[in-house]
């Protein structure tokens, strides 16, 4: 949860009309409504949201890294002279994508899967393909000759399983400026990735890695699931919820790769990786509030907030969700933007088309509150009760804690929705004790393996040592180039600082 609400919409930069231009990559001429000039206009306004959005990873060296192997490999693409960006969001999440005109992003979520610089350079590689082939563009056509407007669709982030509830969060909090690509376009900038991997001499085949080490991500989480009785969602990894099977691209990456002559010396680049790596945030990071356990700390926004027994906490840029275990049901804690203005009744009427409403004045834990319930009108007729939570917390900030879900699930479960809206409060001592950011670290594998190096981790006891396995690949994947890591290799670990 940030400080701030920012939609990541789109307005049209697009003429109505088509023109003719020549695809960089196929040399083919194609009808576009984007020109070069409203491609960068485009990335460099949605460029600027998304920086405002996600923030970026405060990490000069690693910055530079990134930067560094992306510049290199865009000046071996179709389109070099772009002013090509390439930047760290500050997200957990497991997650890539680029933007028309040179903008491509790298969360830290998905630097903390993959094993080295190979990899990285050929996750970079793959949406630098999407810009090059001008993928963005042949979207926005299509959706301008469909009638459906410009680019403005919506990207994702790693599933969680909240069903419902997170349907309901506000635009903002699902909006972005990347569409899922057509199958095509995917092989495609496989395709381009393995050929600019080849032109940087890093083996094309190190592709397969990548696959591999965003499969494993994606069974991790099914894993996750099943182990808290949840139903495994179908997309995994945000990088390859829109992407195609995976065993329909190994399959095309080993084709391609066997066209390239392999490198004499190809890079892979493993010590300067962990290096890069080292100190970087792991799972939430304090400028996004930290989920420990139950309990949700904000040390910047000085608040907390505990979760139902056996609910689950989702940190999201725009909310808090506190989900029941089906996600069917749950609480969105959200900062009110200042030019909403404070007055609670003003915001019930701005999230609902309230029949009925009533207010209380309420304390929570000091902070001065407004309890207002009501019936609001549903779009297929009939009406719903509601009820949410307008607190004055610290710094002057105000915070609605809504409720969100079915009228029957709701019915259900209000007594803990109540728990939990009534768990808010000013960081306390015990909070703070919590506040102790993860940190990615190399160390030597220990003769006793994985479950040796978890024991020495602050993560969860349940889940260390398969998270370690994650992060590192021990995991192999069918038709993975490298081996698994072996007591006595470097590999990632996790501290607290």
């Amino acid at each position: 949860m940030r400080a701030r609400l920012l939609p990541l919409l789109l307005t049209g930069l697009l003429s109505a009309g088509c023109a003719s231009v020549v695809n960089p990559v196929s040399g083919r001429s194609e009808l576009t409504v984007m020109s070069e000039a409203d491609e960068i206009a485009l990335g460099a306004k949605g460029h600027a949201q998304i920086v405002a959005q996600q923030g970026v990873v405060d990490n000069p060296a690693l910055a530079a890294y990134v930067d560094r192997i992306g510049q290199r490999l865009a000046a071996q693409s179709h389109r070099a002279h772009l002013r090509w960006t390439f930047t760290v969001l500050d997200s957990p999440e497991v997650n890539a994508f680029a933007l028309p005109g040179g903008y491509v992003y790298v969360t830290r979520g998905i630097l903390a899967v993959l094993r080295d610089e190979a990899e990285l350079a050929g996750v970079l590689g793959h949406e630098i393909g999407h810009v090059t082939a001008r993928h963005g563009a042949q979207r926005a056509t299509r959706q301008q000759t469909a009638g459906l407007g410009v680019l403005a669709a919506t990207v994702f982030g790693a599933a969680f399983g909240l069903g419902d509830v997170a349907q309901q969060l506000s635009s903002a909090a699902a909006a972005g400026v990347v569409a899922s690509y057509g199958r095509e376009q995917e092989l495609q900038a496989d395709q381009l990735g393995a050929e600019y991997l080849a032109r940087n001499d890093y083996a094309p085949q190190r592709m397969i890695d990548v696959i591999a080490a965003l499969k494993r991500q994606e069974l991790h989480a099914a894993a996750q699931a099943r182990a808290a009785g949840r139903e495994a969602s179908a997309g995994g990894a945000s990088w390859l919820a829109s992407h195609p099977s995976n065993a329909q691209r190994l399959q095309q990456i080993r084709r391609i790769a066997e066209g390239y002559p392999a490198p004499e010396q190809p890079v892979e680049g493993r010590s300067a990786y962990l290096a890069a790596l080292d100190g970087l945030d792991f799972g939430d990071s304090p400028a996004q509030g930290l989920v420990r356990g139950r309990v949700f700390v904000h040390p910047g926004l000085e608040v907390a907030l505990t979760a139902p027994e056996g609910w689950r906490l989702r940190n999201t840029p725009e909310a808090l969700v506190v989900a029941h275990p089906d996600g069917q049901v749950g609480l969105l804690l959200r900062p009110v933007p200042p030019q909403a203005g404070r007055d609670p009744r003003v915001l019930a009427r701005k999230l609902y088309e309230p029949i009925e409403l009533r207010t209380e004045p309420r304390n929570l834990h000091g902070l001065d509150a407004t309890l207002v319930q009501g019936r609001r009108k549903l779009q297929g007729g009939g009406s719903q009760p509601f009820e949410l939570l307008v607190v004055e917390g610290p710094q002057d900030k105000l915070y609605l804690l809504q409720q969100a879900g079915a009228a029957e699930a709701l019915r259900r479960e209000q007594a803990a929705l109540r728990e939990a809206a009534a768990s808010f409060r000013p960081l306390g001592p015990a909070d703070r004790s919590l506040v102790r950011p993860w940190k990615l670290r190399s160390a030597v594998l220990p003769p006793g393996g994985w479950a040796r190096l978890a024991a020495d981790t602050p993560l969860p006891p349940a889940e260390a040592e398969a998270l370690l396995r994650l992060l590192n690949g021990a995991d192999p994947v069918e038709g993975e180039t490298r081996p698994a890591p072996r007591p006595g290799d470097r590999v990632k670990t996790v501290r607290a600082d």
